[in-house]
């Protein structure tokens, strides 16, 4: 699990891991059983606070994407993937919202940036490695 801290953000630490932890999932970069790091061994690999990500573990396992159990360690949770859609659609909503505030300042039309996304579609993609 690759989490990336910022100091300079002004989301706070516990909230950016939150953030990541859930994008991971939506990706599927994180799967239902996918076991997550032990709250220390993260908190050393990022050099902050063990509370901090106690902290982020719990708004994930309240938020249903964790499970924990005694001496199981803690787990992506299989009925996380209802929210893992919702960030999905959180997140291309985002790109969206980019795109659209892009074309128009670029004084694209809609029904030009409809036809360029739906030649964009229909092209080959190359494969991933």
């Amino acid at each position: 699990m690759r989490i990336h801290i910022n100091s300079a953000d002004a989301l706070p630490i516990y909230a950016q891991i939150v953030a990541q932890v859930k994008h991971l999932v939506a990706s599927g970069r994180l799967a239902p059983g996918d076991e997550v790091p032990p709250i220390r061994a993260l908190a050393q690999e990022l050099l902050i606070n063990p509370n901090t990500v106690a902290r982020a573990y719990r708004e994930l396992e309240a938020a249903g994407l964790f499970e924990s159990r005694q001496g199981a360690g803690t787990r992506v949770s299989a009925k996380g993937t209802p929210l893992a859609r919702k960030e999905r659609l959180r997140i291309v909503n985002e790109r969206i919202d980019a795109l659209l505030a892009e074309a128009h300042q670029l004084d694209i039309d809609d029904d030009t940036l409809l036809d360029l996304i739906s030649k964009r579609r229909r092209a080959p993609r190359p494969k991933e490695e």
